[in-house]
């Protein structure tokens, strides 16, 4: 079952609505920061960072850019596009739902304009409706597919499930104590901010709070992480977005710590310090090998049935003994087995001419007793 024509490019033009969204406000951001670098540095989080206009995007929008990209490209070529669509409908929902009360919210009056804002909360719920609109067109627009030769949704191989469960296990978990840890060290009216935006916490016009982006991203990694274990279909294109969500967090932590040369004072910083150091690296090694694993192509499962071609029943061929004609050579010893399209077998009552040689007495030579080597 493969996404009917009709959902796929409903879905690619779906993607595009959103991605020109965020296009549009990375752009405005470009424009309004005055240098194109005090952007870059803003988004990677340098505490000098001093753009002339507060961005409106951070660095998870440059995530869900890509994403989008890529979904759309997904939608029309690729045979997990049914999932692909679906996990871009999630991860929008996820990641677009906190700005339906941040946005409009007292604490953000003098942060942007009246006019942005309003902006900001329609596009909000434009994307929240094409978000939705993603996860239907995915779930109920499959059909059988009427081309013979379009390939069907892969699944991650051994090797690429094994990565994926290790590397966004390992992620997810480091991820998931450091928020547990914060409970322990920021003030108590800090920390309600933290996840659902306030004044204590610095939070863009169009992201998520930082608390809600860092859990969100680490409940999907352990998501991924054991929907690797059964090699399901959506591993490949859900773990291919939230690898590239923490690729860019332990990127940009790097870039923080090596800018503010702390990896030259390793041995002198405190012990919090360096964990979090090694954090960073271990989100950006685990990113980088989930993306480069889940992104190569998988393989598609192999229809089981009782007459299909040559070979053991688990690659969809017939276990010996079954009856019917197939592609393949009649198994011995089954009486008034009609004639098939190899040799027919010997010492059968009543077995018709097939399309080999003829029964003992004839001329030629005896029939095989397996196929031959290369079908």
């Amino acid at each position: 079952m493969t996404l009917t024509r009709g959902a796929r490019i409903t879905g690619a033009v779906l993607c595009c609505v959103l991605a020109l969204m965020v296009a549009g406000w990375v752009v405005r951001d470009f424009r309004a920061v005055g240098e194109p670098l005090d952007l870059l540095r803003y988004w990677a989080g340098y505490a000098d960072a001093r753009p002339d206009a507060l961005p409106a995007t951070s660095q998870s929008d440059l995530v869900l850019l890509v994403v989008y990209v890529f979904a759309a490209t997904a939608a029309l070529r690729s045979s997990v596009a049914a999932s692909a669509l679906v996990a871009t409908g999630v991860v929008t929902l996820l990641f677009r739902l906190p700005g339906v009360w941040s946005i409009g919210a007292g604490w953000m009056d003098g942060r942007y304009a009246d006019e942005l804002r309003t902006r900001a909360l329609i596009g909000t719920f434009v994307a929240l409706a094409a978000a939705l609109a993603l996860l239907v067109t995915g779930a109920a627009g499959r059909g059988q597919s009427e081309d013979f030769y379009e390939p069907k949704p892969t699944r991650p191989g051994q090797g690429a499930s094994a990565v994926a469960f290790l590397a966004l296990g390992a992620a997810g978990a480091v991820m998931i104590a450091w928020e547990i840890r914060q409970v322990f060290t920021y003030p108590a009216a800090l920390y309600p901010d933290w996840f659902v935006g306030g004044p204590g916490v610095r939070m863009e016009l169009t992201a998520a709070p930082p608390g809600w982006t860092a859990a969100t991203v680490a409940l999907l990694c352990l998501v991924v992480a054991v929907s690797a274990l059964v090699h399901a279909v959506h591993t490949r294109t859900l773990g291919v977005i939230v690898a590239g969500f923490v690729l860019t967090a332990g990127s940009c932590g790097i870039a923080r710590a090596v800018h503010h040369r702390l990896p030259e004072h390793f041995a002198e910083l405190g012990t919090e310090l360096q964990l979090t150091l090694l954090s960073w690296c271990l989100l950006a090694v685990a990113g980088a090998a989930a993306l480069i694993a889940l992104a190569r192509r998988g393989f598609e499962d192999v229809p089981v049935g009782p007459q299909q071609g040559y070979g053991p029943a688990q690659y969809g061929y017939p276990p010996d003994g079954a009856a019917g004609p197939g592609y393949g050579y009649p198994q011995g010893g089954a009486p008034g087995q009609g004639p098939g399209y190899g040799y027919p077998q010997g010492g059968a009552p009543g077995q018709g001419p097939g399309y080999g040689y003829p029964q003992g007495g004839g001329s030629g030579p005896p029939p095989p007793s397996s196929p031959p080597p290369g079908w």
